[in-house]
């Protein structure tokens, strides 16, 4: 249900003339009222959606159900699941997830609360939301948000929990952005060290929530995101820097992959430190460069900086087709195929798309980690010479 003012009429009949001409108000303003006089009218209570039911749509819509269960007299109790209906074992996915109340195909042995309801049209999930979760692969967003134009009222707010950004040589899209433009909605981004299988197990872990309030008297406040997505072993900051927060999702595969190249040579610890030091170095650089007001703190302080780039180059996807790239020589794409079953090691496509970017503006050589990167894997050069290429950068004391 949309967020509206239902204020009963015997407490209605109750206040002072003056006080009740403050109600006799735009429906817009009594929303935004609505949280600060709660206790003179029954308050309608935030619907969440989540479009996406991989194994991290479907942690993820294991934490928000678990939150609307618990404070519900913030959230709708029931949690809708937008999942791509597929049969397993002869019976729909859906069913499945509704009467066994697990994700037996993407995320299997993870009980998930019974509040989540597995729903296979699109347009039905979203019926009513007030606040969207999405989680599915990039490459599948924008026949998403083709089916969602002109069905979500610009009131709804929602939450990004896919990493990354859209590059070319002529430009970076955030993909919180891109929601927002295709549906014409305020959305900010989840991001952080989060392993889907760790979390969903509920081992202590940190994310980020990068959302920027459109607007001050906005009822959907930093407050209310964090009480949707923080759990006693989900650890959530809540920051401005969207676009900080997504650049760090999309760059640190790139350094994911140099460090795969430093265990592929066995070169042990320190070098691989050195590679994440750099790394986060040329992450923030390129934030600053070109999305001038990103915070270099989100880098170097928040999960989805620093915890994340840790996470990633201890053996995510990035990190081992880096190093079984080193190994094997094979070309990297039959590596890919071979290695993760058809999932995708984002760090090599998110490299090219990089290096294109920074060849156009002229600056490559300001950015030696990602160009090295670029060329080992594409250009065939030696990964012996990372440590020749950096100290070309390093400052030599005046």
């Amino acid at each position: 249900m949309h967020r509206a003012l239902l204020i009963s009429s015997v407490a209605y009949r109750g206040f002072s003339g003056r006080f009740k001409s403050r109600f006799i108000l735009s429906a817009s303003f009594k929303l935004i009222q609505a949280r600060l006089i709660s206790s003179h009218y029954n308050m309608a209570k935030y619907s969440v959606s989540v479009i996406g039911s991989g194994n991290w749509g479907s942690a993820i819509a294991k934490i928000v159900a678990e939150n609307a269960a618990e404070k519900s007299d913030i959230f709708e109790s029931k949690v809708r699941m937008w999942v791509f209906e597929e049969i397993v074992n002869d019976k729909k996915l859906t069913e499945i997830i509704n009467t066994e109340h697990q994700n037996v195909k993407y995320l299997p042995g993870i009980k998930l609360p019974v509040n989540v309801v597995a729903v296979p049209d699109l347009k039905d999930t979203v019926k009513d939301a007030d606040i969207l979760v999405f989680n599915v692969p990039h490459q599948f967003l924008p026949r998403i948000c083709k089916e969602l134009k002109g069905a979500i009222p610009p009131t709804v707010r929602a939450i990004s929990c896919i990493k990354g950004v859209e590059l070319s040589a002529d430009g970076i899209t955030i993909i919180a952005d891109y929601i927002s433009k295709e549906l014409g909605i305020y959305c900010g981004a989840l991001s952080g060290a989060n392993l889907a299988p760790e979390v969903a197990q509920e081992k202590f872990s940190e994310t980020t929530v990068a959302y920027k309030i459109p607007d001050p008297n906005d009822t959907i406040n930093k407050k209310v995101i964090k009480s949707l997505f923080h759990r006693p072993y989900f650890h959530v900051n809540v920051i401005d820097d969207v676009a900080g927060a997504s650049l760090c999702g999309a760059l640190k595969n790139i350094v994911a992959l140099a460090s795969g190249f430093v265990d592929g040579m066995e070169w042990g610890d320190n070098a691989k430190a050195a590679i994440i030091r750099r790394g986060l170095l040329e992450m923030t650089k390129f934030g600053r460069d070109f999305f001038p007001e990103v915070q270099a703190a989100t880098f170097t302080e928040e999960s989805c900086g620093v915890a994340d780039v840790i996470t990633s180059c201890s053996g995510g996807r990035n990190h081992r087709l880096g190093a079984a790239f080193i190994r094997t020589k094979k070309p990297v794409f039959e590596l890919e195929a071979e290695l993760l079953k058809g999932q995708k090691a984002q760090g090599v496509t998110t490299a090219e798309e990089v290096h294109q970017f920074l060849k156009k503006r002229g600056v490559s050589k300001e950015f030696p980690l990602f160009t090295a990167t670029y060329d080992i894997i594409f250009n065939g050069l030696d990964s012996t010479a990372l440590p020749a290429i950096l100290e070309q950068v390093e400052q030599n004391p005046e």
